[in-house]
């Protein structure tokens, strides 16, 4: 089972970037998909998440408006595009997969079970 994510990379403040995560090795169709960072030196955290139909998203309040997470099950990859960034924004993004999740996305990361190395963000002038 595996999980690689890829389109991270240094942005100015206001820009965009699309991230996308590869997935290999378990049926990504079953599994509800999620995004997470971690800046340096905090906790990992929920950014958004969607279902394995891809009929159900939520993402964190902090990005509404701004992020939006899709998928494509022919494909087995799951992308976040992520607008209007800021400095904070900085961290590290992670995709993983949870199975048999009924209801929305979970925020919490111990309901994953896969997860992929991450890929930088750096948002800076």
């Amino acid at each position: 089972e595996q999980l690689v994510e890829s389109g991270g990379g240094l942005v100015q403040p206001g820009g965009s970037l699309r991230l996308s995560c590869a997935a290999s090795g378990f049926t990504f169709g079953s599994y509800t998909m999620g995004w997470f960072r971690q800046p340096p030196g905090q906790e990992r955290e929920f950014v958004a998440g969607i279902t394995w139909g891809g009929v159900v998203t939520d993402h964190a309040e902090s990005v509404k408006g701004r992020f939006i997470i899709s998928r494509d099950n022919a494909k087995d990859i799951v992308y976040l595009q992520m607008s209007s960034l800021k400095p904070e924004e900085t961290a590290v993004y992670f995709c993983a997969a949870a199975a048999y999740v009924r209801g929305p996305p979970p925020h919490f990361t111990g309901a994953y079970t896969y997860w992929g190395r991450g890929t930088q963000v750096t948002v800076s002038s």
